[in-house]
């Protein structure tokens, strides 16, 4: 996917076309509005906010709503993922390092576990940790007292979160939702804008169709025709130079790129369109059980080229159409 192949130069675009304020972040017109409420409501207070939690697919501005979130209230950002915090201890240089007030970002919230979970329990309730001091029977537990902060987390898998930390999260718990083709084509003209490049209404249409309805893969997409244009001696994105970055890039008019093909060819013919187990499809397709539910399956499904049943994932009769495939009739799979 293109997620892999991400250089340091993209993701250096990716902080310049990051949105910095609310006018410029579009999309997500619910969850703006509740922020703008309880964030004016914490400043008023001249308190921290409430600690909050987004969730939703990859690519949709969890991390842009916190940054947005942390310069509202005027406070460091400090952040941090799930995986960089392995030991009990690497919460507690954070948690004592920050001032009062700081917004502590935990990206990847569904990857902390159960043991260092239990450490942030009274850290976001009580503003307290408890930290054990030497060994054995001479062994002794002090509470350490915590500077009012705001814990701001992030995850694509909300139901690996425990419940009494999903709980905890008094600010709210916020789902992200995929844009539609004309919130995602705003995004790349306001991208093309940021880049300095020309592109004309055509161009920008076909981008959003191949988008996913997802903002970071429409910049990426738009950033891949830049380069298309600029080898080529061109002054302006085109329709027909977007076709032709679509198809160096084996990217389809519905967006899916090689790896969704091969998930839906695998399910079509190598199982008969017979229901597939995650486990098998990713033996199968060679692709990380985790790729497949993070990264592809929210698409397909979303698309309609995939549904999940109680006996395993089957391909649709859109699949079958999408691909030029007869479709056999589910009374044939069963």
């Amino acid at each position: 996917m293109l997620k892999k192949n991400q250089t340091n130069e993209d993701r250096s675009l990716d902080i310049t076309l990051r949105p910095q304020i609310w006018s410029d972040y579009i999309g997500q017109a619910t969850i703006k509005e509740n922020l703008k409420i309880l964030l004016g409501a914490a400043k008023e207070r001249g308190e921290p906010a409430e600690h909050m939690l987004f969730y939703g697919p990859a690519g949709l501005g969890k991390t842009t709503l916190a940054h947005i979130v942390s310069k509202e209230m005027g406070a460091p950002l400090k952040i941090s993922s799930g995986p960089a915090i392995e030991k009990v201890g690497d919460l507690a240089s954070i948690l004592t390092n920050l001032s009062s007030g700081d917004i502590l970002f935990i990206d990847e919230a569904h990857r902390l576990n159960k043991m260092i979970e239990e450490v942030l329990y009274p850290a976001m309730e009580e503003r307290s940790l408890e930290s054990k001091i030497g060994k054995g029977p001479s062994a002794r537990t002090i509470q350490l007292e915590l500077p009012p902060f705001t814990l701001v987390a992030a995850t694509t898998r909300i139901a690996l979160l425990s419940s009494p930390l999903r709980s905890r999260f008094s600010g709210g718990t916020f789902r992200l939702e995929f844009y539609n083709n004309e919130e995602v084509s705003k995004i790349i003209a306001r991208s093309a804008g940021i880049l300095n490049v020309q592109i004309n209404e055509a161009a920008i249409q076909k981008i959003a169709e191949r988008s996913r309805f997802t903002p970071r893969i429409a910049n990426r997409l738009l950033k891949r025709c830049r380069d298309f244009v600029q080898i080529n001696k061109k002054e302006l994105i085109d329709a027909a130079s977007v076709e032709k970055t679509f198809q160096m890039l084996e990217i389809d008019d519905r967006g899916l790129e090689t790896s969704d093909r091969n998930i839906l060819l695998s399910l079509i013919n190598k199982f008969r369109g017979r229901p597939v187990g995650i486990q098998t499809l990713s033996a199968a397709t060679s692709e990380d059980i985790a790729t497949i539910e993070e990264v592809n399956e929210p698409y397909l499904i979303q698309s309609g080229f995939i549904e999940r049943t109680p006996r395993g994932r089957i391909a649709t009769p859109s699949a079958y159409e999408h691909l030029g495939i007869p479709y056999p009739g589910q009374d044939k799979l069963l």
